[in-house]
């Protein structure tokens, strides 16, 4: 908010519906640019012995060690091999500052609040939608917001940052 003349305006919020979004096993996935620091090409990966299979390591970002997770194997599905299209999502969640390699980058989209419809109660055998928090159908496909703070436990999280 800003004061104006003892009158409070509120600030217009550029990223207030707007969505990063990219593929992931053939599918669509959206997460809000508000939590998107920085879209990267895949580096060189530290594996981490110890930790779960999604979380594949840590790069160097411009001197910063950053760890990252593939999306694909988070929501269960099999590895497949990065190319030059893989991509990594830096991401901050609550404070921590972590990397999410995606298949494919796609666009910067607009999404209206009341474009969005809750996720399916039915919860597949990966436990999927617990990531998902809200659906979105446009004329040729769905695409599904990620929720960042469910994507990544608290206890990961701090784990996470622990590593870097």
């Amino acid at each position: 908010m800003v004061e104006e003349n003892n009158v409070f305006l509120e600030e217009e919020d550029t990223q207030k519906d707007k969505y990063m979004t990219f593929t992931s096993s053939g599918e669509c996935y959206g997460i809000s640019i508000r939590c998107v620091n920085e879209i990267v090409g895949l580096s060189k990966i530290a594996s981490v012995p110890e930790t779960a299979s999604y979380v594949r390591g840590l790069i160097n970002l411009r001197g910063k060690i950053i760890p990252v997770i593939d999306v694909r194997m988070r929501f269960g599905k099999e590895p497949l091999e990065y190319n030059d299209r893989t991509c990594v999502i830096v991401i901050t969640v609550n404070k921590t500052v972590v990397g999410l390699i995606v298949d494919k980058i796609a666009e910067v989209r607009t999404v209206e609040e009341d474009q969005i419809v809750p996720p399916p109660s039915v919860v597949n055998n990966s436990g999927q939608n617990r990531f998902i928090y809200g659906i979105v159908r446009t004329d040729d496909e769905v695409i599904m917001l990620i929720d960042p703070a469910n994507l990544i436990s608290e206890e990961e999280q701090e784990t996470l940052s622990n590593m870097a």
